[in-house]
């Protein structure tokens, strides 16, 4: 506040009391005088000695009020001194000050606590004189200037929310003369524009005081009817110097350019993000089934609210898959997700389920020729080209379906099946962007679906192979009740290697054998085929069981050096004993009534295959009730915990000699057998009985 503007007594002589603030000094600091709490000052800055007229000699450490003010201010200014020492609250406005010359000058103040680091208190006072505020004026006609031809939008609304002012940009933006503008409400400058968030934003900002800064608007206006614009929009409250509220100021930006640039960026952003994600997530194992549930977790609900992974069964079984024209598609369902809930998920063929679609269905259309197929929006006389009968049909058309996109799954040149997508719940048709996504997710999943495929049709072949091989049910014999387990490994290159047998022999003796083939898949099934046929060929011969582990090591040598371990004993049930033999193999453990189980002291011997090294047979009790626990390393090796130690668990879990026999083989399997383990079980265990 100037003195030309400071109130006037009734002589019309200006006052010389306080007057209200002025608020100018909220953004002007230029005269800056620091008192201690004493009142004495302790700064006093150049632009103090212009406007007061003492130098900083002559006022460093004098009293301010006996300085400056006139006597009969002195107990006012005390006052509010010592108000704002003891409170910390500022004070602000118009005050007398005597200048060094004798003349009396009305002055801007505004009065402040200061804290320093050293916990010292001090008052700050700030202040300009007539020539800062014309400044001032000056900036505020600059800051008009700027307004008016800034492209930005400006407009004041008073507190009705009606049109005070406009500036040209705003007049563009929503193509009405700024004379039109004043007095009218924004529902009737912009009816085209949902108004009722702004508003509702206006007078949160009326009430609290609070701005919106760089909130988002979309929408029309008169000056572009035809075209959705986005724009940036601020409020702020407006208030006059004794803060009465005069109204809102609103700025608007268009950003549609950025904003459609923005939108662009996050959508190529999400597909990146998509599309990083199914490589994390999709082929984590080679299971036909979990691979297919990965696709259609990545694609819900980043993509679609409903996706289905189908195969064409002639290639789950390996047969080609090429379709005909007038060719129905016969499809294996192996995946939907969310797995149940919306008639939209009912509508969907069940996982495992075959289906057959007609020549006219579109995903028929989508795996005969290997390319895409849109709907955009789903009409009802579309919803029976998508489901596979008039029942889904129904469902689909109950769910919502608004929008459909099934991509061919290929993989090395062949169509294996197709991604189905459906949106229900999203409210945006799938455009070209979810064409181009779709098709990089089936892309890269169809390699690992095609992986898989393999990896289970020669798992397959290898676990025929293996279980062709080894006997189905242990043949029964008088002197030994005996019970048998296999578990291939969960992996096909690790299915094959182990086996076991059990071999009647001449005067009521039985050989057992356990066995295990270093390798794995179909080869080693066959070098196991091999080993087990000549196994029962020699045990035919009643040779010491160290003479058939030499003859069988001079075979396995002649199997393309294959190696293998193997444990075989021959029970006689007369003389109550087993002789036994080791390749290479971990020992059998002995479970007698009475005793701890323990593990026979056998010589370890070396694989068979290495060739030039003897056996030795080992003659061993074995009453009735006896048992021997005979097993493949897949039982007790993990890659966690030592051999020495697992060995301990077995034993430690053979506490039991009257447990049934078979109830024994599952309690073992599902104690050691680990999740991690990747190798093959064989396990076989033989009681000994009394002759009747």
């Amino acid at each position: 506040m100037s003195a030309a503007e400071a109130p006037a007594t009734k002589s019309g002589e200006p006052a010389r009391g306080p007057v209200p603030p002025g608020g100018l000094l909220d953004v002007l600091g230029v005269a800056s005088v620091v008192l201690d709490t004493d009142g004495r000052i302790v700064l006093w800055s150049p632009q103090a000695e212009q406007l007061f007229g003492y130098t900083a000699e002559e006022a460093l450490g004098q009293y301010a009020a006996r300085l400056m003010v006139h006597e009969e201010h002195s107990r006012l200014v005390g006052r509010l001194f010592a108000d704002v020492m003891r409170t910390g609250q500022s004070w602000a406005g118009g005050f007398p000050v005597r200048h060094k010359d004798g003349s009396t000058r009305l002055v801007e103040f505004r009065n402040m606590r200061l804290l320093d680091d050293r916990g010292d208190v001090y008052a700050l006072g700030l202040a300009a004189d007539q020539s800062t505020v014309r400044r001032l004026e000056q900036d505020v006609a600059l800051s008009e200037r700027m307004v008016k031809q800034s492209p930005i939008g400006y407009a004041v609304l008073d507190t009705e929310l009606r049109f005070v002012s406009v500036n040209p940009a705003l007049e563009q933006i929503n193509g009405m003369p700024a004379a039109e503008h004043v007095g009218r409400t924004l529902r009737e400058v912009v009816p085209l524009l949902n108004v009722g968030d702004l508003e509702a934003a206006a007078r949160r900002v009326l009430e609290t005081g609070v701005p919106l800064i760089d909130d988002t608007l979309v929408g029309r206006t008169p000056a572009d009817p035809d075209e959705d614009h986005t724009w940036s929009h601020s409020l702020y409250r407006l208030e006059d110097t004794l803060g009465h509220v005069l109204g809102v100021a609103v700025s608007l930006v268009d950003i549609t350019e950025q904003h459609r640039a923005s939108v662009e960026a996050e959508t190529a952003r999400r597909r990146l993000a998509v599309i990083a994600d199914a490589s994390a997530r999709i082929g984590t194992t080679l299971e036909l089934e979990r691979t297919a549930c990965e696709l259609a977790e990545v694609a819900v609900p980043e993509l679609a609210d409903v996706a289905a992974v189908d195969l064409l069964d002639a290639v789950v079984e390996g047969r080609p898959s090429a379709l005909g024209p007038s060719e129905s598609a016969v499809i294996r369902a192996l995946a939907v997700r969310p797995a149940e809930g919306s008639d939209a998920v009912r509508a969907a063929d069940p996982p495992g389920q075959i289906a057959r679609y007609g020549p006219d269905r579109l995903v028929t259309e989508c795996v005969r020729t290997g390319e895409a197929v849109l709907v955009p929006r789903v009409k009802d006389e579309d919803l029976p080209l998508i489901a596979r009968s008039a029942e889904a049909a129904v469902l689909l058309g109950r769910a919502g379906l608004h929008s459909y996109l099934a991509v061919p799954l290929i993989a090395r040149g062949e169509v294996l099946g197709a991604l189905d997508l459906k949106r229900t719940r999203n409210p945006a048709p799938f455009d070209e962007d979810d064409v181009l996504l779709a098709r990089e997710l089936a892309a890269r999943a169809a390699v690992q679906i095609d992986n898989a495929r393999w990896y289970q049709n020669a798992r397959n072949t290898a676990l025929t192979l293996q279980r062709s091989l080894l006997p189905s049910h242990p043949p029964v014999t008088t002197a030994l009740e005996v019970a048998s387990r296999y578990q291939p490994a969960g992996a096909t290159s690790e299915v094959g290697g182990d086996w076991f047998d059990v071999i009647p022999l001449e005067g009521g003796k039985t050989a057992l054998v356990v066995g295990d083939v270093m390798g794995s898949g179909v080869s080693a099934a066959a070098t196991m085929g091999r080993l087990r046929t000549a196994t029962t060929t020699l045990a035919a011969l009643d040779l010491d069981p160290a003479r058939l582990l030499e003859h069988l090591d001079k075979t396995t040598s002649a199997l393309d050096h294959s190696i293998a371990t193997c444990v075989y004993a021959v029970h006689d049930p007369h003389l109550r004993q087993c002789r036994i033999a080791n390749a290479g193999h971990l020992p059998p453990a002995r479970v007698r009534p009475g005793s701890p189980p323990e593990l026979l002291d056998l010589p370890t011997g070396v694989p068979l295959g290495v060739g030039g090294v003897g056996f030795s047979t080992v003659t061993v009790d074995f009453e009735p009730g006896d048992e021997l626990v005979f097993y493949t390393d897949g039982l007790v090796e993990t890659r966690s915990d030592s051999l020495d130690e697992r060995l301990a668990l077995l034993l430690s879990l053979l506490d039991d000699p009257a447990r049934p026999l078979e109830e024994t083989c599952d309690h073992l399997l599902r104690t050691l057998r680990h999740p991690d383990n990747h190798d093959d079980v064989a396990l076989l265990i033989a009681r000994a009985q009394e002759l009747g």
